[in-house]
């Protein structure tokens, strides 16, 4: 009884609970949906249509992932991953590494695992609730029915015998829902499993470059979300595809005394469909503003558009076939209710988002303080140490050069050599200690010339690869040349390395960067350089994250938002 009291009184069951009867709506949307994309796909595999369908296929499982994750890491408390899923990349073939990669395929498990097991989960706790409520509500209305009512497998039609089951009722509905807390419980590995993250496509690339598994801290540059360039390739590709079949519409139609039936209207569609929802969430990533007027949720506002795009796709199909039933009506409501969960997760995570914030932000305001106190403590060290020490120097050579000038000026000229040796030297070591602070070919000349002047400087094979249409501000420029700066230093000192792979790029206004060496590894995160770069980054709103393991090679990849 204590076992019960204490599962009945704990949140986590009826969140569970929330979870299982999410899987009967939900898990038959998502097989509705896989069953309709995997058909089409199929079905036009041997057409030029099938490229968009995959496409369509690929992002439709991410999409329904999306959903799924933000339910799973509100109502199990999973640390869920949506896959890394996108058409980017150099080749066809790294393109479909990119679409059909681990991640897709543990998506495409978790979703039809939704429909095998989540969808039975949840109509059995749906069917053993809705007895319990109706046993406990009989008595209300079944002696007011003429003739009573067939309940249960027995007869009912008094409100004694109404009355019978509702000690029975009273019972099984608490026993229904505890029964949440373990049948829920059992979804958790299962969903940790499939929803995380691993050997995502960009990590097969990675190492198909020769990178190996573990060249990067995560889908990297390339993988970063929609880019204008793919949005015209596919416009391009379309636009293409449906200029062929109108032009053989209209051969096929002339010198007939009518014009025929215009069948490409079926391919257009789908055409139309996946270019609105590939524009969509291109605008959503590069216009956070977007994200907005969806609570602050770019995920939200992507589920959004591409739902509407969807239904407005089921209302031409119904507009082109026939003018009969309206039966869009019925994807609508499956889609709304899609969007309505979505956003109640979304609305649910707000607090705790803005709990993890506020602790973020509170972290990097001490992670900057601790920044700008070490930096204040290492010029002073150096002044100290150096131009400082070499300054008193210079005042003693020309003291003694002043007393030998009358007596001895040979001796005397060799002490103003001195000095003059000296000054130089504390005026190189003023220049490093300036360029530390603030390198000038940085403010002058901007970010890759800075990173090049530091290439040059090393005796390391670099790669450097840049594509930043505009300048970013100067702080965030200060933190990316830093970033770059000691990975380089790093590499030099501790790695072995013979060559690095510098790759930076603005993507939905931030600046990412990723640092690749091909050294013995093992660099520790939490070193004092490491974590001084990582206050540095977290103090402008970015993160750092470093890969090194054992053997190498080493990953640095930071971003830094450009707004």
């Amino acid at each position: 009884m204590r076992t019960l009291v204490r599962t009945l009184a704990d949140r986590v069951t009826y969140r569970r609970l929330g979870y299982l009867l999410l899987e009967v709506p939900l898990a038959t949307i998502w097989f509705t949906v896989l069953v309709t994309l995997w058909s089409l796909t199929i079905g036009e595999i041997v057409t030029p249509l099938v490229i968009p369908a995959a496409i369509a296929l690929a992002y439709g499982t991410r999409w329904c992932t999306t959903v799924e994750a933000g339910i799973t890491r509100s109502l199990l408390g999973v640390d869920a991953h949506v896959p890394a899923i996108s058409v980017a990349g150099r080749g066809w073939r790294e393109r479909m590494h990119n679409l059909f990669g681990p991640g897709f395929w543990r998506a495409q498990g978790y979703l039809w695992t939704r429909w095998f097991l989540g969808f039975p989960a949840g109509v059995l706790m749906l069917g053993l609730i809705g007895v319990s409520i109706s046993m406990i509500v009989d008595p209300l209305w079944v002696p007011f029915v003429h003739g009573g009512a067939n309940l249960y497998g027995v007869h009912i039609h008094t409100f004694l015998q109404a009355l019978a089951f509702v000690p029975v009722g009273l019972v099984l509905l608490p026993l229904s829902v505890a029964l949440a807390h373990p049948l829920g419980g059992a979804f958790i590995p299962l969903t940790s499993r499939l929803l995380r993250e691993g050997d995502e496509p960009w990590q097969i690339a990675a190492e198909g470059a020769g990178f190996g598994v573990a060249g990067s801290a995560r889908a990297g540059l390339a993988l970063a979300g929609p880019t204008r360039r793919g949005l015209v390739v596919h416009a391009t590709v379309e636009g293409a595809i449906t200029a062929v079949l109108l032009a053989v519409w209209a051969a096929t139609s002339l010198g007939a005394t009518s014009l025929e039936y215009f069948w490409p209207i079926w391919p257009m569609l789908p055409f139309a469909a996946t270019l609105g929802m590939h524009a969509w969430i291109y605008e959503v990533r590069r216009n956070p503003a977007l994200a907005l007027r969806f609570r602050g949720s770019t995920s939200l506002a992507g589920s959004t558009g591409v739902a509407t795009i969807f239904w407005l796709f089921t209302v031409a199909i119904w507009a082109v076939s026939s003018h009969g039933y309206f039966w869009p009506i019925w994807p609508l409501l499956g889609l709304a209710i899609v969007v309505s969960v979505h956003a109640a997760v979304v609305l649910l995570a707000a607090p705790r988002q803005l709990a993890a914030r506020i602790e973020s932000l509170t972290a990097s305001r001490a992670g900057a303080v601790n920044v700008q106190e070490s930096d204040l403590r290492r010029i002073e060290r150096d002044l100290h140490d150096g131009a400082q020490a070499r300054l008193v120097a210079l005042g003693m050579s020309l003291g003694m050069a002043e007393q030998k000038m009358a007596e001895d000026p040979e001796r005397a000229s060799e002490l103003l050599a001195e000095a003059r040796a000296g000054a130089e030297a504390a005026l190189k070591e003023l220049r490093d200690l300036a360029r530390g602070i603030h390198p000038p070919v940085l403010t002058d000349r901007g970010l890759e010339a800075a990173i090049m002047a530091l290439a040059n400087s090393t005796h390391m094979h670099v790669a450097l690869s840049v594509d930043i249409p505009q300048r970013p501000p100067s702080t965030v420029e200060s933190a990316a040349y830093f970033v770059v700066a000691e990975a380089l230093t790093n590499a030099a000192k501790h790695s072995g390395s013979e060559w690095l792979d510098i790759r930076i790029a603005t993507v939905a206004r931030h600046l990412e960067l990723e640092i690749r060496d091909d050294g013995m590894g093992g660099a520790n995160p939490n070193g004092s350089g490491l974590i001084g770069l990582r206050h540095r980054v977290e103090a402008l709103d970015g993160k750092l994250e470093v890969t090194s393991p054992a053997g190498g090679p080493t990953t640095i990849y930071a971003e830094l938002p450009c707004v």
